[in-house]
């Protein structure tokens, strides 16, 4: 195979946009509800509500996507083993847009406003372990790398889109019209439907189908898949391994698949070590700091990232709102230059580490200057200098999260889990990960309290997470770059 082939360019496309979900929604919410239409229509500073109540009504509408994901992840399993991965894609656009839907036709409907997200939640909740997945089980060993990290890439592309529909639509568009609010969260359509029409050139993954033991139909897909035809064998050696791999674990009983991966998973004890590890990953990249500064906070009206740079002392809501952009582009373009050139020519396991180093010492720096000059205060030449070097050092975590455990956490997921667990296995560790971005938005504010961690505590604990993950790449991390899927999930055993 010299070139990608019309399916893997679709895959590519429309399975690698799925990241762009999550990412989308973060961007709006953290705009809209700004937005002083927005505001006044879901009466979020009204008169007759406590300042705990507008607090918890402001929280229940950003993170009701967050609560979504959560059974979500758990329907992508489902769905997924018994519809098949490219059905459940399609599903999850068609949920997404209805959810969507009814967020923008609520008309001050609180509750209608809240069910609609979490049923947004319940559609992108579940692009977590499908993206990842498909695009791993269906591109060529050596592009394996590229096509999951264009997928983690492209959460930050949401994340600008959302950011600049919202922030244009407060400076261009009336704050007496709903249309200021309800014309940015429609973008989330566009993107699902073109994601929808993209979907319709990609094949089913051979993996699911000759697990499924539907082995001619696995085997046109992947001869399609890698443009050569069936009986060559490059096609017959990769049909062969996807065989050895499903043999043994498949299950001609369709209504015992779901029970039958269960007991693979916890039943087996290599398979359980394997969840463990994946396990620690997931909870050394979430709270390894740099998600923080950009997570959302259900008691602020934007993300953390503006808050933060005021605490750097930068003043003005758009020059705010601007540097959080700009700091989001940072991370795509450092994100979209790992996936290109890097995670396949170089390893993951070296990316991880120059990735975390970046992020050690970058978190290092502002431990150091939040323990100096804790009120963030910059009156003096020196001081200025010392904010000045501390958002740069904002921007370093950024590039190194992008380089490391950015694409990482989903790559690995479907690399070191064997095909009869995958989908379970990553649906559950979608959970954890859903759970843990939550779960951010609810500390880092209290975090960072005078009567808490306060900020110089905060970067500690972040810096001696970030440390541990390096300790864990360094030892733990196997490299799976140029090995065929089938061979990696026994790196672990």
């Amino acid at each position: 195979m010299r070139y990608f082939a019309p399916q893997i360019i679709c895959a590519m496309i429309g399975f690698g946009l799925l990241g762009s979900a999550k990412g989308l929604d973060e961007g709006l919410i953290a705009t809209t509800v700004d937005l002083p239409s927005f505001i006044r229509e879901f009466g979020l500073h009204a008169g007759d509500l406590s300042a705990a109540e507008q607090a918890n009504r402001l929280s229940n509408i950003t993170s009701m996507v967050n609560l979504g994901c959560l059974p979500g992840a758990v329907l992508a399993f489902l769905l997924s083993d018994s519809i098949s991965p490219l059905r459940t894609m399609r599903q999850l656009c068609l949920l997404w847009i209805v959810g969507v839907v009814l967020v923008i036709s609520s008309a001050g409907n609180y509750g209608q406003l809240i069910a609609g997200r979490f049923i947004v939640g319940l559609g992108i909740g579940q692009a977590g372990i499908i993206g990842p997945i498909y695009l791993a089980e269906t591109s060529p060993t050596a592009w394996r790398g590229l096509l999951v990290g264009i997928y983690a890439s492209s959460e930050y592309v949401g994340v600008l889109i959302g950011y600049f529909a919202g922030y244009g639509a407060s400076l261009h568009m009336s704050n007496a019209n709903n249309r200021q609010w309800i014309i940015p969260q429609s973008s989330q359509i566009m993107m699902a439907g073109l994601i929808l029409i993209v979907s319709l050139g990609c094949v089913e993954s051979p993996r699911y189908l000759c697990q499924k033991q539907r082995n001619a139909e696995a085997m046109r897909a992947l001869s399609r898949l890698r443009t050569l035809p069936e009986d060559s064998p490059e096609i017959q050696d990769e049909f062969q391994s996807m065989r050895r791999q499903t043999s043994s674990n498949s299950d001609k009983k369709r209504g015992r698949s779901l029970l039958t991966s269960w007991k693979l998973l916890f039943g087996d004890t290599v398979n359980r070590k394997r969840l463990l590890f994946l396990l620690s990953a997931q909870l050394l990249s979430q709270w390894s700091g740099t998600n923080a500064i950009t997570s959302m906070s259900p008691f602020h009206s934007i993300s953390y990232a503006p808050k933060f740079f005021a605490l750097l002392g930068m003043t003005g809501s758009s020059e705010k709102l601007f540097k959080t952009a700009i700091f989001g582009a940072v991370k795509l373009a450092s994100a979209l230059l790992c996936a290109v050139l890097f995670l396949d020519r170089f390893g993951r396991k070296r990316c991880l580490m120059l990735g975390i180093t970046l992020q050690v010492l970058a978190l290092l720096y502002m431990a150091i200057y939040f323990t100096a000059l804790p009120t963030g205060s910059n009156e003096s030449p020196s001081a200025h200098r010392a904010a000045i070097a501390a958002i740069a050092a904002t921007y370093i975590t950024g590039v190194g999260y992008a380089f490391g455990w950015n694409s990482i956490q989903y790559l690995i997921n479907a690399e070191i889990l064997p095909t009869a667990v995958r989908t379970l296995g990553t649906s559950l560790l979608m959970c954890v990960h859903y759970a843990n971005r939550f779960a951010l938005t609810k500390a880092v504010p209290t975090m960072m309290l005078a009567d808490a961690l306060q900020p110089k505590g905060t970067f500690w604990f972040f810096f001696v997470v970030a440390l541990l993950g390096f300790g864990w790449g360094l030892v733990l991390l196997p490299e799976t770059s140029g090995r065929k899927l089938e061979e990696t999930s026994r790196l672990i055993s």
